[in-house]
């Protein structure tokens, strides 16, 4: 019997949301996740399925998976999760999405595009808060001018806290610096090195440069090859933020003490409370022409991620495929963040 979807990490907070989402949709997806206890009671308020497994071996986890459609991979932090799962969905021939935001693992995928071509699968990362808005954003930009060669990214956010996979990913990147694309290649830069006033509608704010996503997924979605990705921050947390490269030391033993608190219990850091909007602004420019500007807001990113990895998952379901690595606005076009109720663009 084949299955149509698999989530990993169902018993995570963004996971947990998921489910609400597919329940409201009338789907049946398998939950999975390695803690056993909160699967079977996740599965079991639902009337689902589940399956208990970790991702110690791509092999194993192939032998768990091989008998479904779609995996959508929720449990992070990805640096350490998504490969095991990609590989097991490259062996059993399962499309792969997760919601990552991780340039490290948007690299991954992108390395594997052949063998994904070859396997008849699809592997897409970031189908959730990282990076759908922000993918449709630049591509609405490359549209507006096709010959880009500067693309400036920002979001701020209001309201809300991190789930676990998120405080994972933040605490143990925060002495690993920043990203920025120069000429199509990868460079490292300081997190924080760059600093803008971006202007929107729904509220002008500052922003840092960071390493996002779309470092690697607007150059793959636009072909632009000069990408920078800010979030927005207080100026007063700014100051502190600049001297980050100084105290990379206590950067790395928080990462040693994050890691060990996770292994020792299995529960998050923090979570999330009533999260509101969440503001975007893109700019793209070229040497010949003014640079046009455009503007998102969306929902909240725990609730945007349900809905669009959601919505990705049935396009897939669907037989909306193509084999490879893709990005969500490189495979589904610009609009794809308009499908969500609430959106508006200009």
């Amino acid at each position: 019997m084949i299955h149509s979807l698999l989530i990993y990490g169902a018993n995570g907070y963004t996971g947990r949301l998921i489910c609400e989402r597919a329940a409201l949709l009338g789907l049946k997806p398998i939950l999975a996740g390695r803690n056993g206890e909160e699967i079977r009671e996740l599965a079991l308020t639902y009337g689902w399925e589940y399956r208990v497994f970790g991702l110690d071996t791509h092999e194993a986890v192939a032998e768990k998976i091989h008998d479904v459609k779609v995996v959508l991979h929720a449990a992070g932090p990805f640096m350490y999760t998504a490969k095991p799962m990609m590989e097991a969905c490259l062996l059993a021939g399962v499309h792969y999405l997760d919601i990552t935001g991780e340039i490290a693992v948007f690299e991954m995928a992108a390395r594997r595009d052949e063998r994904a071509k070859a396997a008849g699968i699809l592997l897409m990362p970031g189908t959730g808060f990282d990076v759908v808005p922000t993918d449709c954003l630049a591509l609405y930009l490359k549209q507006q001018m096709p010959d880009a060669t500067r693309l400036q990214l920002a979001f701020v956010g209001q309201g809300g806290g991190v789930s676990r996979g998120t405080a994972g990913t933040m605490v143990e990147g925060l002495g690993k610096g920043g990203a920025v694309r120069v000429n199509g290649q990868l460079q490292h830069a300081n997190f924080g090195q760059n600093s803008l006033t971006v202007p929107h509608p729904a509220k002008t704010f500052f922003a840092i440069s960071i390493p996002w996503g779309d470092i690697t997924t607007a150059y793959h979605t636009t072909g632009i090859p000069n990408i920078e990705t800010y979030m927005g921050f207080s100026r007063r947390m700014y100051g502190w933020i600049k001297l980050m490269p100084y105290f990379k030391w206590l950067f790395s033993k928080l990462e040693k003490i994050y890691q060990k608190a996770q292994r020792a219990t299995g529960r998050g850091l923090l979570h999330s409370s009533e999260p509101t909007a969440e503001a975007w602004s893109g700019a793209a420019c070229s040497t010949t022409m003014e640079p046009p500007q455009a503007w998102l807001i969306t929902k909240d990113g725990y609730t945007l991620t349900a809905i669009t990895s959601l919505m990705i998952a049935q396009r897939v379901l669907q037989g909306d495929v193509k084999p490879g690595f893709h990005t969500p606005a490189g495979l589904y076009g610009a609009d794809l963040i308009m499908e969500v109720e609430g959106s508006e663009r200009g």
